[in-house]
């Protein structure tokens, strides 16, 4: 290994693509090349960068400083400054390789042409700046389909990283016997705020018509227990237009336990705080959830969902990406445009769950409307009530998913591109 400073930067933006992709390649690599913080000798260090998105929590910092796999984390809001004086945050070596690993794909590439770096993105869909990258590490063989002939050959399928989830699903405490749901509300303030009192409401449902069903909230790492208090209680707006709400929740006595939830209508429901929660998960029979990456983690876990986008509370729903997104979250602007925006994109032909947009077909239920709690609650009974149904659910869920491996894969591109580069000997 030569003895020159080097520097692999990742960028990404929000918690679904730091648990799904960012944290196992970082302890993959770690487990490959000797990196710095673990390896304090090494020349080699390993840097988070944040950037902008309309889907993040801000807290995504935070949230990976707890891994102790980075040098170096620079939050999303210091991303222009660190173009702009990058010796600011660091002394950055000469040379180095930027990874992209989510947002918006132009940011890697601006960073990587700064600070003079080789680039690399892993394309999950399409690859949107070939041209700047000096390898594509890609999901399927149709995004090598889509690149101009002559950088092809830049181009390796290493498969689907979210695959090597279901690694790390082992059950290691079993929950209660039962039929369990996951409610997935979201991960940031936008989502909460509908997701909460909405999903707090079908369970109460549920469990008054089914009594041995039994709940399950995942939290997301960029989330805690004090949020889902606060949305659950007549502090949010939108919760009292629910009879449901939270009554009480405690946080688990112990590592091994779980915290508890206790809603207005005596509905006990579980609450998994240590991230991720996929042991927790792959118990469960079906999956309550808004869209987002948990629906691709769910669909990698084999996990029968049903996706619900109540567009009853559509003027809140300011969590849209792009840049319609961020105008729609302009004060004078958010009601009319708001609206209009998310009207357009629900109106627009295609899917939001990941399954779905993968198999190009519905494969798992997509809710999305003027939906109410008893509809909801009524379909997933029905779905709890048809084992044949949600089996074939999981087999079309479990077809979708890639070979494993495509983590150890994609640090042995990293590792040649490195080497072709002598950056490592």
């Amino acid at each position: 290994m030569s003895n020159d400073p080097l520097a692999i930067i990742f960028v990404s933006n929000g918690p679904g693509e730091l648990a799904t992709w960012v944290k196992p390649l970082a302890k993959e690599l770690h487990k490959q090349i000797a990196l710095r913080p673990e390896v304090k000798t090494s020349s080699i260090s390993l840097n988070l960068v944040l950037v902008p998105c309309p889907n993040a929590t801000g807290n995504e910092n935070l949230v990976a400083k707890k891994w102790f796999q980075f040098e170096n984390i620079i939050k999303a809001k210091n991303f222009w400054e660190l173009l702009i004086k990058p010796k600011k945050f660091g002394s950055w070596p000469s040379k180095g390789l930027v990874i992209f690993l989510g947002g918006d794909q132009f940011w890697s590439v601006l960073l990587s042409a700064r600070l003079g770096y080789l680039h690399m993105t892993y394309a999950e869909w399409i690859a949107r700046w070939p041209f700047w990258n000096d390898r594509i590490v890609a999901m399927s063989d149709s995004i090598v389909k889509k690149l101009p002939r002559q950088i092809q050959n830049r181009c390796s399928v290493i498969g689907d990283l979210t695959a090597d989830l279901t690694e790390t699903a082992k059950i290691d405490n079993p929950l209660p016997s039962g039929k369990w749901i996951a409610l997935m509300p979201g991960s940031k303030s936008t989502k909460l705020k509908i997701g909460i009192p909405f999903f707090l409401d079908v369970a109460d449902k549920i469990s008054k018509s089914m009594p041995n069903c039994k709940f399950l909230i995942p939290l997301a790492p960029t989330t805690n227990i004090d949020e889902i208090k606060y949305f659950g209680s007549g502090k949010n707006p939108i919760s009292k237009q629910y009879k449901s709400g939270v009554k009480s929740i405690n946080r688990a006595k112990n590592k091994e336990a779980r915290g508890i939830l206790i809603t207005n209508n005596s509905t006990i429901i579980l609450v998994q705080e240590e991230h991720p929660a996929y042991s927790d998960l792959s118990q469960c029979d079906i999956a309550l959830t808004t869209v987002g990456a948990n629906t691709a983690e769910l669909g990698s876990l084999n996990i029968p969902m049903i996706v619900v986008v109540p567009t009853q509370h559509i003027i809140v729903m300011d969590a849209w990406d792009g840049l319609l997104g961020l105008i729609a979250r302009l004060p004078i602007l958010k009601w009319c445009l708001g609206l209009l925006i998310s009207f357009v994109k629900l109106r627009k032909k295609g899917f939001m769950a990941w399954p779905n947009i993968s198999a190009k077909r519905m494969i798992v239920p997509e809710r999305i409307g003027h939906i109410t709690t008893t509809q909801i609650a009524e379909e997933t009974i029905d779905w709890l009530s048809s084992p044949s149904r949600l089996a074939g659910q999981k087999k079309d869920l479990q077809a979708l998913r890639g070979e494993k491996g495509a983590t150890k894969k994609f640090c042995q591109e990293i590792i040649n591109l490195l080497e072709e580069n002598k950056l490592l000997s």
